[in-house]
């Protein structure tokens, strides 16, 4: 593995890290209060608005360093042909997924406590941050599967 292999590799997976963090936090620690008005609007403004810079951010580093990785370790063959190519298509398609459910959510919510609202705009976005969450999960093992060095 030469260093910028080891280099990319390493931002991509600090960047997943923090990214499906951000959205298991917003989720589970933050919609729900979010619901019952115990949370402030302002504090929740601005964590929608650092997971919306978060995404973006990430999704520009995924691009960089997945398309690296997927550029030097795999060929059309062997993404479209083999396990290991099916669960990074896999990864591909669940970022494309969380990345609009949380672009959703995030929306709904901002544009409901822009009118002064918090309740009902929490409870329009939950459904979309918890299918976030869900697939998040199901991203991290199946980059989980991926980093198995005994194949799949």
């Amino acid at each position: 593995m030469s260093i910028v292999d080891a280099v990319m590799w390493s931002v991509h997976v600090g960047f997943a890290v923090l990214w499906t963090g951000s959205v298991l936090f917003v989720a589970l620690a933050l919609v729900p209060p979010a619901t019952r008005g115990d949370v402030g609007s302002d504090a929740l403004a601005a964590v929608i608005g650092r997971l919306r810079w978060i995404t973006r951010i990430a999704a520009l580093a995924f691009l960089a360093t997945g398309g690296h990785m997927a550029g030097t370790l795999y060929t059309v063959e062997s993404l479209t042909g083999t396990g290991r190519g099916h669960l990074v298509l896999t990864m591909l398609g669940l970022w494309f997924l969380i990345t609009g459910l949380v672009e959703v959510a995030s929306g709904k919510l901002l544009d409901g406590l822009e009118t002064g609202k918090l309740r009902e705009p929490a409870r329009d976005a939950k459904p979309f941050f918890y299918g976030a969450a869900a697939l998040s999960v199901g991203l991290v093992l199946t980059a989980g599967l991926l980093a198995n060095p005994f194949g799949a």
